[in-house]
């Protein structure tokens, strides 16, 4: 089966939904939304601590906020990006609310800003300790409002179509690669179907499943960057994977870990070992606050001196009440453990949290390839460089739908629709023990991922999760060739290909830079 959109987007997070609400409003075509799940399971609704954005002018402004994104990213931010993004901010906050997303605020109406690591300033809007789930919640509604918004529910973009299926010849050197759309797997036929379109925009989100313990959804498999790479798209900046450092550490609940915000640290938590010993003045002297990097390879280094499985965080010291108003989802799900955290320490450990790199795009969101957008945590904008400073993210996904519906709009009449795309091979077939070998193949990414191009790497490790990678690759590959296209199968290619593009641009920087920290280079305290 064949369907046209002149607008299809891969992925229905914040950035998804945002772009898709600004094409729609033009009504210049028709818009599909094309969510591997429903729509509340996107990593947006997993983000608890807020989107940073310049709100009180008297003490803030914008070359603070600039700098500290800077700093964070161990200066090879690209600083057009965080201007960009940093100065477009306070326009984007006011659309959001204008959907419907709600913020909390004060007695007299201005925000509650919150403050967290890196950050120079209180300048994190939030919405109690849930903000992403709340901005999910607004932009649903009102993307399920819009009539002229097609969305395509639990349906998995295998592809993306180029000259390559028309039969041309594709290199990493082909300067004019072209986006028809996608191939596209429907649940309930089970069949591949064609997707043409005249623009494409990639919000496939993060790629945390790659890893044994993360605070994303299992669905977070790096989807749009493996489809992109396939198709001879540009990439960069993929050996900065970011840590959270302050996941809950409760085994068995590992996708997803549940995330401690980082607000709890700048409401004043202190992290110690589970004997009471504060340890962060022995790395920083931003404490608790310095940016996640420093902190989870403070955390990684103290559990493997002493042994142990986790370390903590005490909040004991301050006011219960306010405690529990400020963090009510943490309180409650810490109760479902046993842990009260106004008398108990919460046992926190780092889990894979945000991917820094992606898809590379310009300041308009285009990518490497024609009639292709990326945007959200699968692009690579250059706004965080080594390391995203704390609720960056959701402000540079917003910005960058911005950038892009207004660049798509200004584009679109020069495409047509390519109907000389042929059907999917939907050949093969897959029986339950294949299955297993699927199964078994994703554990073994994680556990390769998470032992060998974790938090701290050397060259001996990451040969060796390059070895065993690539002998998954050609496992999966003869795999996929026999059988019928599954989600499953195409969600194991997707991490082999990403945990692939991680390990390869760790060996290639010779050096300890932002969240890439290896042994090899390292002359300093934190050698593991």
């Amino acid at each position: 089966m064949t369907e046209k959109y002149d607008f299809l987007i891969i992925g229905a997070g914040v950035a998804g939904m945002s772009y898709a609400l600004k094409v729609a409003r033009e009504k210049r075509g028709r818009v599909c939304l094309v969510c591997k799940t429903s729509l509340d399971e996107a990593n947006t609704s997993f983000a608890q601590g807020g989107i940073a954005s310049v709100t009180d002018k008297l003490v803030d402004n914008f070359e603070k906020h600039i700098e500290d994104t800077m700093i964070a990213g161990d200066m090879i931010s690209d600083r057009r990006a965080v201007e960009q993004v940093v100065r477009c901010a306070p326009e984007q906050i006011k659309e959001l609310v204008a959907w419907g997303v709600n913020f909390d605020r004060k007695e007299d109406g201005s925000f509650d800003l919150h403050r967290e690591g890196g950050h120079s300033e209180f300048r994190i809007l939030h919405h109690a300790d849930d903000t992403g789930a709340e901005i999910q919640r607004g932009l649903m509604e009102a993307v399920r409002s819009c009539p002229d918004i097609t969305i395509k529910e639990n349906h998995f973009a295998v592809e993306i179509i180029t000259q390559h299926h028309l039969g041309a010849r594709v290199t990493r050197r082909t300067t004019d690669i072209n986006c028809y759309g996608a191939y596209v797997l429907n649940p309930n036929t089970q069949k591949v179907d064609t997707y043409l379109s005249k623009v494409t925009v990639m919000c496939t989100g993060g790629v945390g499943a790659v890893y044994q313990t993360t605070t994303n959804p299992v669905i977070a498999t790096g989807d749009g960057e493996a489809m992109v790479y396939r198709a001879k798209g540009t990439l960069a900046d993929m050996e900065f994977v970011q840590f959270h450092p302050t996941a809950l550490y409760s085994p068995g609940e590992t996708h997803p870990a549940f995330l401690i915000t980082e607000a709890m640290r700048g409401y004043g938590g202190i992290l110690r070992l589970p004997n009471g010993e504060s340890f962060m003045e022995r790395y920083d002297e931003r404490l608790s606050l310095a940016p996640r990097d420093i902190v989870a390879r403070a955390i990684d280094k103290e559990m493997k001196i002493h042994g142990i499985d986790h370390v903590c965080l005490d909040v004991t010291h301050k006011d219960a009440a306010e405690t529990r108003r400020h963090f009510p989802n943490i309180y409650a799900k810490c109760m479902t453990l046993g842990i009260d955290i106004t008398t108990d320490y919460i046992p926190v450990r780092p889990a894979a949290h945000y991917m820094c790199g992606g898809i590379k795009v310009d300041l308009n969101g285009c990518s490497s390839i024609n009639r292709l957008y990326a945007l959200g945590e699968c692009s690579c904008t250059g706004l965080h460089g080594g390391n995203r400073l704390a609720s960056n993210s959701l402000i540079e996904a917003v910005v960058y739908a911005d950038k892009a519906a207004r660049h798509s709009l200004e584009h679109l009449d020069e495409y047509d629709f390519n109907e000389k795309v042929p059907a999917w091979n939907d050949e093969g077939t897959l029986s339950n023990e294949e299955k297993v070998l699927i199964t078994q193949s994703v554990k073994e990414v994680g556990e390769i991922m998470s032992n060998y191009v974790g938090i701290v790497r050397s060259d001996l490790r990451l040969r060796r999760a390059w070895a065993r990678l690539d002998l998954l690759y050609e496992e999966t590959e003869r795999l996929f060739k026999r059988v019928k296209a599954s989600k499953d199968i195409c969600e194991l290619r997707n991490m082999i290909n990403v945990g692939y593009l991680i390990t390869r641009w760790a060996i290639e920087r010779k050096e300890c830079r932002g969240l890439h920290f290896t042994t090899d280079y390292a002359h300093h305290a934190y050698d593991n």
